[in-house]
């Protein structure tokens, strides 16, 4: 029973943890492509940075994830085995989602201050690995 425990504890964290990083890691991809492109194209910083701020929603559904699992993990700790897998896999997700969310984001805004008009294009093609985080998220609800 306190194995369960501990280890649903450390799924809690996972989740968080990963999406959290995978959040991090893909905005300052992106910004680290805006902050070139303001050189370039410094009007369209907007646009910059919506496509930067894009890939933080990851880390939100981390955060949903991790408070939908602890009311689980409380009412139950024997659920601790369950959340360690869904923390795990939700988190992987969330991450690899963020960053390669944060790359797709990255290319608009080199194309954006090149003068191309690909912001919607890019906001398009950004929501597909999105998707695939808000799939985690709702396997995750549905536990």
């Amino acid at each position: 029973m306190v194995l369960e425990t501990v280890l649903g504890y450390i799924g809690l964290g996972l989740v968080l943890a990963l999406a959290g990083i995978g959040s991090s890691y893909g905005t300052t991809i992106a910004g680290n492509a805006a902050e070139g492109a303001l050189k370039k194209k410094p009007e369209a910083s907007g646009s910059y940075m919506v496509l930067s701020a894009l890939p933080a929603t990851q880390g939100i559904y981390g955060f949903v994830a991790f408070f939908m699992m602890l009311s689980k993990i409380k009412a139950d700790p024997a659920n601790g085995l369950v959340i360690f897998g869904v923390g795990l896999c939700v988190g992987l997700v969330c991450m690899l989602s963020a960053i390669r969310q944060g790359q797709v984001c990255a290319n608009g805004i080199v194309g954006v201050s090149q003068g191309h008009d690909v912001f919607t294009n890019t906001l398009i093609y950004a929501a597909l690995p999105e998707f695939y985080a808000i799939l985690g998220l709702v396997g995750a609800l549905m536990v």
